[in-house]
Parts: structure tokens; C-alpha cells; sequence
């Protein structure tokens, strides 16, 4: 795994150095091995405007720590030695009290806060330990634009993955999401491509928040939806804001999604704006018939367009599968 581990960080410091620009490693082990014990050790020595490509290897190990990238920290690749092994895990949640002695919201229980643009995660575990009964309490919140996580793993129950600044755009390849209720939530533009969602409780896999201006929210394409053998009422997703957009497309749906496939939030008005879609799905849960009447099936035609270079490319011309 470790020889792994090296080939990956050789190619892509390799990529660096065709670019021309400067590299930096920086590694971290909890075993005083590497440059720094701490993974936030290891950001706090990333220069303030940092523009340079800098790769942050993590040994293996449990890393407890409230994570935070500034936003002037550009260009950061993070890279576990093993996806199952290098974990990076705290437990806040709302309703606790803070080390600040001021209560956690959702914003502020994340255990790990990406703000910076180009930042890029490979093989690493991402955890909010809370607990089941905890409520909120975010994993990872991706603020920054460009944003890249590739065989990643995403690991909780209520609001994991927050997608949260709707100038960004988010890749997700080969990752694993896990949660209960509403864990996929945000109003990022992201695609995410074969990634393994994970439901553990008769609840929301995404609450979208995309902003009305937005042609596309969530794209799921390839994707595999599981849950927990005992469930039969996943939701595919409810708006948090009118005009959410979410689309499963070429997905394996389980038996763990319902009939109706979607559902409203709190009985509020924001289905009547909701855009949520489906195209080509298989699996047990992913029947049409019966599906909310104010979802729909894409045509061939429109599901044509939905690439990732037409979603995610934008004025600059970006493609994150050239960081994989």
C-alpha cells in the first residue's frame, strides 16, 4: 500500500513538474516520523497567498483534529497512505458546546473546512464521529472552487458532506458517502462519478440547495445507492431551497429508495421549484412508476448534455479529470 501510495505522489508531483512550477511535500505521521504529528501543523506551514502545488502525505492513523484551510492556501493536494487506515475524525455536532464556549450550529461542526480553491484529496478518510443520535454533524464542508476527491470516504449520520459555496465546483470520483438524513447538502455545482452512497436511516440523501440562476445542482452518474438491509423509505432527496436540482443518472438504485423516489421539506413550497430527475436508473428502487408527479425522467436529449465538461468546465475551461 505505501509503494502505492509513493507511485501516486511520483505522478503527481510528475504532472507538477511538467506544469514548470515548484512542488513541496510535506509529511505528516502521528509517530514523529514525518515533518509534523498533526495534520493542521502541516497546513498552518503553508504560506499565507500560497499559488505553488504543495502535496500533504498523511501516514497512517486516527488523527483527531478540527481541520481548517484558509482560503489563501490554494493548491493543496491531500494524500492518505491507505483509505481505510489514514483517518481524519472529530465529533462536534449541533447543540454542543464549543471550545470556545459559544453552541455548535452546522456550520461551525465541521471536522474538517476546505476553503481554499484547487484543493484536491486522494485515499483518505473523512469522519464526523458524533454519533447516531448526535444530529448535525458535518464531515467535510467544501467551500472552495475547483475542488477534486478521488477514492475518499466520507463517513457519519446527519449532514456530512456540506457543499456549501454556490461559486464552487466539486469532483467526486470512486468516493463512499455514508449517512442518515440529508447527508449530501449544499448549493455547490458537483458531480459525483461512481461514487457509493450509503443510507442508514429512513431519511434524505441530498438536500440541495441550488441557487435558481444554477442550470445544474447535483449530478449522480454511475453512482451505486445502498442501505441498511431493514430500510424501505430513503428518499432520493428533498429541496432545502426552492429550485434545488439533483439528477441520478445511469445509477443502481436499492430497495432502500421509495416508490415516490422524492420528497418535499417540511411541506413547504419548494417542490414546486424543486428540478429533480432521473435517467436510466436500475435496481429495485428505481421504478418510475409511482415516483412524485413534480420529479421527472430526462430525456436522451438532455441527459446528452449533461457532461462534466458542460457542468463543471465553466469560463476557464476546467477539467478535474485531469487530476486523477
Amino acid at each position: 500500500m505505501i509503494r502505492k501510495q509513493l507511485v501516486i505522489i511520483g505522478l503527481l508531483f510528475a504532472a507538477i513538474a511538467v506544469k514548470g512550477q515548484a512542488k513541496k511535500q510535506i509529511t505528516v505521521s502521528a509517530d514523529g516520523s514525518g515533518d509534523y504529528k498533526t495534520v493542521q501543523a502541516a497546513f498552518d506551514a503553508i504560506p499565507q497567498g500560497n499559488k505553488k502545488p504543495v502535496l500533504v502525505f498523511v501516514k497512517n492513523g486516527v488523527y483527531k483534529e478540527k481541520l481548517h484551510l484558509d482560503s489563501t492556501k490554494a493548491f493543496v493536494t491531500l494524500v492518505g497512505e491507505s483509505k481505510f487506515n489514514t483517518v481524519l475524525t472529530y465529533d462536534d455536532h449541533t447543540g454542543k458546546i464549543g471550545t470556545d464556549g459559544k453552541m455548535i450550529s452546522t456550520p461551525t461542526s465541521y471536522s474538517f473546512k476546505v476553503m481554499a480553491d484547487n484543493f484536491t484529496a486522494h485515499d483518505i478518510t473523512f469522519e464526523n464521529s458524533a454519533g447516531f443520535t448526535a444530529g448535525q454533524a458535518v464531515a467535510v464542508e467544501s467551500d472552495g472552487d475547483r475542488a477534486v476527491f478521488t477514492n475518499c470516504r466520507f463517513i457519519g449520520n446527519q449532514d456530512i458532506l456540506f457543499t456549501n459555496n454556490e461559486s464552487s465546483r466539486q469532483y467526486y470520483k470512486d468516493c463512499y458517502i455514508e449517512g442518515t438524513t440529508d447527508f449530501i447538502f449544499g448549493a455547490a455545482t458537483c458531480w459525483f462519478e461512481q461514487c457509493h452512497i450509503h443510507s442508514k436511516k429512513n431519511s434524505h440523501v441530498t438536500a440541495a440547495s441550488t441557487p435558481q440562476s444554477h442550470n445544474v445542482g447535483y449530478v449522480f452518474n454511475d453512482c451505486r445507492l445502498t442501505g441498511d438491509s431493514a430500510l424501505h423509505m430513503v428518499s432520493l432527496g428533498r429541496p432545502w431551497r426552492p429550485y434545488a436540482w439533483v439528477i441520478y443518472m445511469h445509477c443502481y438504485i436499492g430497495q432502500q429508495v421509495k416508490a415516490e423516489g422524492w420528497s418535499n421539506w417540511n411541506k413547504t413550497e419548494s417542490y414546486k421549484t424543486a428540478r429533480y430527475f432521473e435517467f436510466q436508473n436500475y435496481g429495485p428502487g428505481a421504478a418510475v412508476a409511482g415516483r412524485v408527479e413534480w420529479s421527472r425522467q430526462m430525456s436522451t436529449a438532455e441527459a446528452g448534455k449533461l457532461t462534466i465538461k458542460n457542468v463543471l468546465g465553466g469560463k476557464d475551461h476546467w477539467n478535474p479529470e485531469l487530476k486523477n
